[in-house]
């Protein structure tokens, strides 16, 4: 049980329990549950707009098969690195035990974005689609998310006297940082949620997203008292992260904004051609086509190769390049002519 109050609001204190219930007597912990909850509504939301992006709602769920497992493997990952000489370097076991706590999100972030990238490569979607999306349900996530550090009474800052401080069980005030990054991220989700409406670029949203969290948790992670350091350093990782991920975002925005045309068609069809070998009418014609075993191979898109030739079987003949000009045809007279040779040849043989 843990003891929290805001008296500041006139809220007394009252007391917190980490555990919810057990089941079989296993204990289910609140944290899980609210990260649960925002999870669900994270996918709720991007499966209910996936059309709008112009993306398929089984591919969405397909590449939260792969990311949802990566990314628990990305937060741990992230955590221990940056904790291993001051936790784990004489306590290797304790890596796996992640119910004891220790996770990061800007692990899971990591993680989820190589993931998303891979899938995407494989796909053939363009990544900046599903990232676009998939920020928008992660800052649901995050918003509800950080509720779990509150009933587990962690992720707070320094001392404050400001009228929202936290009482804590030892009797100090400190900044309830959960709740600054809790309604940073909801008012991030809100403006935007509306904004992807009239999105320009395909991962446009990913990078205001990127600067936006990043500037945010910056400031807030120079408040907190659970930072982690770089590597014995006086450095707090994710607010290095956050601002270094934040000036990178803005960059490459200004100079999409600036230097590059809008592609409607990049934001109404997400999915890129598929890559197929040309199709051989047999292996003959396959040897005399290709001697050289160093011809280049060809990409068929939509009966055209990728050098904008048409496929061999799919010529157009004469008489369709002679109608398509409005010019008359010329006619076969071949058939026409063979019974007045034959008989021109045997006159002269007579």
């Amino acid at each position: 049980m843990n003891t929290v109050g805001f008296p500041g609001l006139g809220i007394e204190a009252f007391e917190l329990s980490r555990k919810a219930f057990s089941v079989f007597g296993l204990d289910v912990y609140w944290y899980g549950i609210i990260i649960a909850l925002g999870f669900l509504l994270a996918v709720l939301y991007a499966n209910h707009r996936a059309e709008e992006f112009g993306l398929k709602k089984d591919d969405l769920l397909d590449m939260l098969i792969f990311a949802v497992p990566m990314c628990i493997i990305g937060a741990r990952a992230y955590y221990v690195i940056f904790m291993y000489d001051e936790y784990y370097y004489g306590n290797p076991q304790l890596i796996y035990q992640i119910w004891d706590g220790g996770v990061a999100i800007y692990g899971a972030i990591i993680a989820g974005v190589l993931t998303v990238w891979i899938y995407c490569m494989v796909k053939r979607i363009r990544v900046g689609a599903i990232l676009d999306i998939g920020v928008l349900g992660l800052l649901i996530g995050q918003s509800i998310g950080r509720w779990g550090n509150f009933v587990n009474v962690e992720a707070y800052g320094t001392t404050t006297n400001l009228p929202w401080g936290m009482l804590l069980a030892d009797g100090s005030m400190v900044h309830p940082c959960f709740l600054y990054e809790s309604l940073w991220n909801a008012l991030g989700f809100l403006i935007l949620h509306f904004y992807s409406k009239k999105r320009r670029y395909s991962g446009e949203i990913f990078l205001i997203y990127t600067a936006w969290y990043g500037f945010g948790r910056g400031l807030i992670e120079g408040l907190r008292t659970d930072s982690l350091y770089l590597f014995g350093t006086g450095l707090r990782v994710s607010q290095f992260f956050g601002f270094f991920t934040c000036i990178l975002a803005l960059a490459v925005l200004i100079y999409l904004y600036l230097f590059r045309d809008q592609d409607p068609d990049a934001l109404t069809n997400p999915y890129l051609p598929k890559r197929v070998r040309k199709s051989r009418r047999g292996e003959e014609e396959e040897d005399e086509e290709y001697e050289d075993e160093d011809a280049p191979e060809y990409m068929e898109l939509d009966g055209e190769t990728a050098d904008g030739d048409l496929m061999k079987g799919d010529e157009e003949s004469d008489e369709d390049d002679a109608s398509f000009y409005g010019e008359e045809p010329e006619k076969d007279t071949s058939a026409e002519e063979a019974p007045a040779q034959a008989e021109k040849t045997g006159e002269e043989q007579a």
